[in-house]
């Protein structure tokens, strides 16, 4: 099930949109994280970037075959060998990974789906006992040049609450000018999920 109102723009405007690297740090992706996982890879911006970061795997997972197969593409040019890039729709099927396995996981500019909690979830299910959870969304501001439309679009307060909902505890919030907020969660011990 693809996530509405989600069609990418081309990779040029995509990448100028974030600095990667930045956004991965200020979410401390680079301390100690071993495995991650990216809810919605699309071109690979923080693939990649990901992959320079951690110790571990970074599992890339997109709905769209030409998405991965360009992020498997990428990462033979580069000689990355620390990315699992798969065609999975996350969104009906789960994530296939094991319960308690990653240290971190992605949900970026994805909550506009139609079950965000039910995403969230999925992710607290597999993140190990302190694991963390990055969100970044569009800012709610119809001037933005890109985003879904106004009547989805998260603002930060309801991406808390459906954390919450999932099982999630809220560490910080960041402002990712010019476009973007960030939201970092983190699964507690007591958090649990009897999902599997």
């Amino acid at each position: 099930m693809k996530v509405r109102d989600s069609g990418m723009p081309d990779e040029e405007m995509w990448e100028g949109f974030f600095d990667a690297s930045a956004i991965l740090q200020s979410f401390g992706l680079h301390d100690g994280v071993a495995d991650l996982v990216e809810f919605g890879c699309g071109y690979g911006t923080f693939t990649l970037t990901a992959a320079g970061l951690v110790s571990g795997t970074v599992t890339a997972l997109d709905i769209e075959p030409e998405m991965v197969k360009l992020v498997k593409a990428k990462c033979r040019q580069l000689g990355v060998l620390n990315v699992q890039a798969e065609v999975r729709d996350f969104a009906a099927a789960g994530s296939g990974l094991m319960s308690d396995s990653q240290d971190a996981a992605l949900l970026f500019n994805i909550l506009h789906h139609e079950e965000p909690v039910a995403l969230m979830a999925e992710a607290l299910r597999i993140l190990k006992p302190g694991g963390r959870l990055a969100v970044i969304h569009w800012n709610y501001d119809p001037a933005t040049p890109r985003g879904p439309a106004m009547e989805i679009r998260p603002q930060p307060a309801q991406c808390v609450a459906w954390g919450k909902l999932a099982g999630f505890e809220k560490q910080r919030q960041f402002d990712f000018k010019p476009y973007h907020y960030g939201l970092l969660f983190k699964k507690t011990a007591t958090s649990c999920s009897d999902q599997e």
